[in-house]
């Protein structure tokens, strides 16, 4: 219970913090900007060379999240020499389209929602922000619902390790052993949600 209080006090704090990153941005305009993040993106199962994780579904995701993450690899808080290349050339107006035109996608897929959730522990604190069927109550953070279970491993360890920095993520992600990382990941990417972009 304890755990479950300090999360929703950081989700508060943290979504407080995170505003200025909400996405109004014209998804038309993003699917045009957005068509190279298809070369990894849109092909099902394409995997990150090394370490070896499939890429995120971006599919349905929280557009205000998405454009947290872009400003995250184009200002240096998230590492990743593909995407921070990709990153630093887009002004914050082509960050919000191409976010708006990825959460456009499967939309309705996504929030109508999954199953209940597991009656794990380690579940209690992280529905506080991302929701109890895996799909975020905020729209900075993200949903995980039906996210690839190996690259939710790789997401959970770098906050861990603080490779990937976020004030809610890193403390809570700390506490975690190996093995809640990985019940964790199995638990969110088997419920239904985000899906693969794919070129129409």
């Amino acid at each position: 219970m304890k755990k479950t209080v300090i999360a929703a006090m950081l989700c508060i704090g943290g979504a407080f913090l995170a505003q200025s990153a909400l996405a109004d941005g014209d998804a038309e305009r993003g699917a045009a900007l957005g068509y190279t993040c298809l070369g990894c993106h849109g092909i099902e199962g394409y995997r990150n060379a090394y370490p070896s994780y499939r890429v995120p579904k971006l599919g349905g995701q929280k557009a205000a999240y998405l454009v947290i993450a872009l400003r995250g690899y184009r200002e240096g808080a998230r590492a990743h020499p593909t995407m921070a290349a990709q990153a630093s050339s887009l002004s914050d107006k082509e960050i919000d389209d191409i976010a708006a035109y990825l959460a456009s996608i499967g939309k309705d897929t996504v929030e109508s929602g999954g199953s209940t959730a597991a009656g794990i522990e380690e579940t209690t604190t992280c529905v506080a922000c991302h929701g109890q069927n895996g799909i975020s109550l905020s729209p900075t953070w993200p949903t995980l619902a039906g996210q690839h279970e190996d690259y939710l491993v790789n997401a959970l360890s770098q906050y861990r390790s603080g490779a990937r920095k976020d004030p809610v993520m890193g403390p809570l992600a700390a506490a975690l052993s190996d093995g809640d990382v990985k019940l964790l990941a199995r638990y969110f990417s088997r419920l239904d949600g985000l899906e693969t972009t794919k070129a129409e």
